[in-house]
């Protein structure tokens, strides 16, 4: 196996590790760790990618995410419990108001992009149906 293979592998291994203990550990997050471990066993090993995209778990979100962009409603929500819980531990901790107002302003702008995409299938086809953008981006 070339270099770039293993290296390609270990990161893989790396960001799904940190998938698994975003599953547990609230603040964590797990979907963007998932979607760079996909990508990282895509350029490394086939019997891993196919693995993780067969997850019971991460399979479904990742399959959805690639093929339609969608990304459910329940881990927007979640996204938004664990935005406004690190933003108040930011403040509490460190009582410094101007880093709460940065990073709460920054994900701010990370939920308006995630909220941009279809929640279910059924908003995807309903989309797709009418005309309208999936994303901003297409």
């Amino acid at each position: 196996m070339k270099l770039k293979k293993i290296l390609w592998l270990i990161a893989g291994f790396f960001f799904i590790a940190l998938a698994f203990v975003g599953e547990v550990v609230p603040g964590i997050p797990w979907s963007t760790p998932t979607v760079i471990a996909a990508y990282c066993f895509a350029k490394s090993s086939e019997r891993m990618h196919r693995w993780i995209y067969n997850h019971p778990r991460f399979g479904p979100f990742l399959t959805g995410w690639q093929t339609k962009r969608i990304f459910p409603q329940r881990l927007k929500y979640m996204m938004l419990i664990t935005m406004a819980s690190t933003v108040a531990i930011t403040w509490l901790a460190t009582g410094n108001d101007r880093a709460a107002l940065w990073t709460g302003g920054f994900m701010i702008l990370v939920a308006i992009w995630a909220w941009r995409y279809p929640r279910s299938e059924a908003e995807y086809q309903r989309r797709l149906e009418a005309g309208e953008r999936i994303a901003w981006l297409r």
